[in-house]
């Protein structure tokens, strides 16, 4: 147990170096793909329902479909990390996304699309999960916020890339419909699985927690090693550490022989009230994000706007999706990440119902990228705090139980957002806002994080 603490204490004094940023290039790569595809169905939802390949319910279908899968598959990888490693877990999953979006760009029925969309669902749902460990994992606790905003600015680049795809593709037709090469582009995700692979080190705080100490000191002294840093030093921190760290080791270790499970371990008396948190959050907050991120171009088809004038409308508000993660890169680590949340929560709700009132085009696209910006900025804090709240050894768990109720909520929440969408949009955004406040309100009860480390916060 004391070479888990100097690992870990290794880890968090090294300097931000090359290895930082190229780590987080490679981990952006997959985010990018997450996120292509999650809006991807939004802007591919309007063309399928303007040419009749699928209704209103066959479209609240896939999108249910696509959301359970999401939760399978972050209750199989998101937990399933904490046994396969953080980097095995994120490969799989790209390759099985990439697989099943292949096979959705040839589907030949709306059965066959929502049955790929499940699928693909599994391969992408703990995507965002693994990445928020994984990148929590590797970076110091001074840098960690601002690291998880920097994946999502570069995930967010996706959202205005598939909006302009989707302006220009959709309407074409060069040997297959145009909305099949939107998803075929997001299929060539497997050419980075395995260069990713042979890229990416293992975490070694994963590694520990699992006892292959030898593994995780040869990958810190490799990283040590790049980023300059002294064997003198090393050795110092690694006394300080085991000596200021002993008693806390001890207590962790007695603790855990007491759980029989990592999963019962979200349930003992440390835990409990993060993880009841971290699940009523999840379910509301998808209910906020998913229901303008998927429902936006069809929000604006059902105000009687054209399927051409929607997409340029989507792709207006798309353009400034990197900017709310990017103001997260420069303001996670400096305003606490808890009141953030909860004061942006409050004000996706605010925005939302200017976008359902506004009939003023021009104020509905300044409406919905005011949604769009604090809904990405929001979305990028949240992933860093929730990744905070666990030990290592039960934090895939912990964040992978907590975040499948967001998908298990977005899945139920595409069948309430089509029915009451039959009485107007501004019924649906008073439901939308109505879930913000709760989300503003349940995130009051937890810890605050900033700049304290993943120890620090687990004990």
């Amino acid at each position: 147990m004391q070479n888990t603490f100097s690992v870990a204490a290794r880890l968090e004094r090294l300097p931000i170096g090359s290895f930082h940023r190229r780590f987080i290039a490679l981990v952006s790569l997959g985010e990018w793909f997450d996120m292509y595809d999650l809006f991807m169905v939004a802007y591919l939802g309007a063309a399928w329902q303007n040419s009749g390949f699928l209704s209103l319910h066959q479209f609240s279908q896939l999108i249910a479909a696509g959301f359970l899968g999401m939760f399978i598959g972050t209750i199989l990888f998101g937990m399933g990390s904490d046994h396969m490693g953080r980097r095995s877990a994120f490969i799989i999953m790209l390759l099985i996304y990439s697989a099943f979006t292949l096979i959705g760009a040839f589907a030949p029925s709306a059965a066959w699309l929502t049955a790929s969309r499940f699928f693909a669902g599994i391969g992408i749902g703990a995507e965002i999960v693994v990445i928020d460990t994984y990148v929590s994992e590797m970076v110091p606790n001074h840098a960690r916020g601002r690291f998880v905003a920097l994946t999502q600015v570069a995930g967010f680049t996706a959202v205005p890339a598939v909006a302009l795809l989707s302006r220009i593709l959709v309407p074409t037709h060069f040997l297959i419909s145009g909305w099949r090469w939107v998803m075929l582009f997001g299929a060539a995700g497997a050419l980075l699985a395995w260069y990713l692979r042979l890229s990416l080190p293992e975490s070694p705080r994963w590694l520990e927690s699992m006892n292959r100490i030898p593994e995780a000191e040869t990958i810190v002294e490799t990283l040590e090693d790049e980023l300059n840093v002294s064997k003198t030093e090393t050795q110092v921190t690694r006394a300080k550490s085991i000596s200021s760290e002993s008693a806390g080791a001890a207590a962790a270790s007695t603790e855990r022989r007491l759980c029989l499970t990592q999963f019962g371990e979200l349930w003992n008396r440390r835990y409990r009230k993060r993880t009841l948190m971290l699940v009523i959050f999840q379910t509301l907050q998808t209910l906020g994000f998913y229901g303008f991120a998927n429902w936006a171009p069809t929000f604006l088809l059902k105000r009687g706007i054209g399927l051409l004038h929607s997409l340029d409308y989507s792709l207006l508000i798309a353009l400034i999706a990197p900017a709310g993660p990017l103001i997260a890169s420069f303001t996670a680590d400096r305003l606490e990440r808890k009141w953030t949340i909860l004061g942006l929560a409050l004000s996706i709700a605010a925005s939302g119902l200017g976008f359902a009132l506004w009939r003023s085009p021009v104020m509905m696209v300044v409406s919905g990228a005011l949604v769009t910006l604090c809904t990405n900025w929001f979305s990028a804090v949240f992933h860093s705090y929730q990744s905070e709240l666990f030990p290592t050894r039960i934090r895939a768990t912990g964040v992978g139980f907590t975040y499948s109720w967001s998908r298990l909520s977005a899945a139920l929440s595409a069948f309430l957002i089509a029915a009451v969408l039959r009485h107007g949009v501004t019924p649906v955004f008073a439901v939308l806002a109505a879930a913000m406040v709760g989300v503003a309100a349940v995130i009051a009860f937890g810890p605050e994080t900033n700049r304290k480390s993943l120890e620090e916060l687990s004990g």
